[in-house]
């Protein structure tokens, strides 16, 4: 195969996609054709598109935040956007990233659905601290950040493409139909891989009939394709020379990840040494750290109780994963496997590379099995909390089930498949440069900044 073709030097998703072919990167596909000539116009469109006016039309940050909005008196004239699902390995993500990256927008983002909802959860917590409650003469009136806070997401950026759309937690259900009701109302255009179909989105979720008004918005400002041609192109890719997965039961397995991590370590400018990395005023201390590699265990990461916004933060500080010991899962071991999950579903999106051992190999790594004895009781009392009546429909959510853990399941193997990939190293490995080159441009702006400021009280 040719050197990979950039990204950034075509202006539209069908061009790079046909380059791409062309290179031996991708192979044609009648699904895929069919979302990209939608892409396609929908990369037209977002191009003689500009939002007009924001929901609230007042200025002033204390305007904005205690303007009374109505649900209903605003209609936005941007493009219908895509929801793009199927099942794993079915090119989602790839094609999406076609677009976003071809796409001549300054306002546009692209984003796990998982991050997105974290950052909105951190900006109502945020918010509600800082604004004092809403009185009016004849009652008490509780503050509803969603408003202020879809008009700042749609401020600064309104192409919005997310992959993963997933709803697993019941906060985020019972927020999503409001939320992006008004991304919609200040124009923002979304686009959205998943691996539901809408109208399974949050399926057997608790208190799911309040979510379900969300699922028609999602249809009216979307425009919903099926990618699925039965093909996993993430398993018909072949492996690099160099192995980055090792089952223990084959292989001496601490042997094999030691010679990695030297390797590795050998282009790292940086010394060797513990870490401390602070995560939301917590510390997380790391013992074998060099430069942008960490290895670790998967007890150190998945045996602990973390969640994904620590490991956002370790995809921002390494670059390389080495984790030692993954065990095989099943329900009984709920809690690290979503915690696993988490941490591969990060990684992805990040472009981390990963070396590993794990007791077997992707298509073993996880069963069905029964849900343990303590997620039983844990179930009942949180039943007990929420009034749930035995033999009632919510009896039967997801969250008693372990049912999204099994359909996440897949996704992973998937993941894990193509993370070993020669492909996957050479994708993370330009995204490493690219952020780089950022890195390195911030510094020299911030420093040329900084210089105009001295010079300026200079000749004061």
């Amino acid at each position: 195969m040719n050197s990979a073709v950039e990204d950034e030097h075509f202006t539209n998703p069908l061009d790079l996609f046909d380059a791409k072919v062309r290179n031996g990167e991708l192979r044609r596909d009648a699904h895929q054709q069919l979302i990209l000539e939608e892409l396609q116009k929908l990369n037209q469109n977002v191009l003689s598109y500009s939002p007009t006016s924001l929901v609230s039309g007042v200025s002033g940050l204390f305007s904005k935040i205690f303007q009374r909005k109505k649900d209903d008196d605003h209609h936005s004239n941007a493009p219908r956007g895509l929801y793009l699902y199927g099942g794993v390995g079915c090119g989602k993500t790839m094609l999406m990233d076609l677009f976003h990256n071809t796409t001549q927008i300054d306002k546009k983002r692209r984003v796990h659905f998982h991050s997105f909802m974290l950052d909105v959860h951190k900006r109502i917590h945020k918010l509600k601290a800082s604004i004092p409650k809403q009185y009016n003469v004849r009652k008490y009136e509780p503050f509803d950040p969603i408003p202020p806070i879809a008009e700042a997401i749609a401020e600064e950026s309104w192409l919005l493409c997310f992959d993963e759309f997933q709803v697993t937690d019941i906060a985020d259900a019972m927020i999503l139909r409001r939320l992006f009701t008004f991304l919609w109302k200040n124009g923002v255009v979304v686009i959205a891989t998943s691996n539901r179909n809408p109208d399974d989105l949050y399926k057997n979720g608790l208190q799911r009939i309040n979510f379900l008004p969300f699922i028609p918005l999602v249809k009216e400002h979307c425009k919903v394709m099926n990618l699925d041609s039965g093909i996993d192109y993430r398993r018909n890719t072949m492996p690099g020379e160099g192995q980055v997965y090792f089952v223990t039961t084959e292989c001496d397995a601490k042997y094999e990840l030691d010679s990695v991590y030297e390797k590795l370590v050998a282009s790292e400018k940086a010394e060797e040494g513990p870490r401390d990395i602070t995560v939301m005023g917590r510390k997380l201390h790391f013992s074998k750290t060099c430069g942008k590699v960490l290895d670790t265990s998967f007890d150190a990461l998945c045996m602990k109780p973390l969640g994904a916004v620590d490991y956002l933060e370790l995809a921002s500080e390494f670059d390389t994963l080495i984790l030692r010991n993954i065990p095989a899962m099943d329900l009984e071991r709920k809690a690290e496997a979503r915690r696993f999950t988490y941490l591969i579903d990060t990684m992805y999106d990040a472009r981390m590379r990963l070396v590993c051992s794990a007791q077997a190999p992707p298509d073993g790594l996880f069963a069905s099995g029964d849900v343990s004895e303590y997620d039983k009781h844990h179930a009942k009392v949180l039943m007990a909390d929420l009034n749930i009546q035995l033999g009632s429909e919510n009896e039967k959510a997801s969250i008693f089930t372990g049912e999204e853990e099994l359909f996440a399941f897949d996704r992973v193997k998937s993941r894990l498949m193509e993370m070993q990939t020669e492909e996957y190293w050479e994708l993370s490995y330009r995204s490493r440069r690219k952020r780089e080159k950022a890195r390195l441009k911030k510094i020299l702006e911030t420093e040329e900044q900084e210089r105009k400021q001295t010079q300026e009280k200079v000749s004061l």
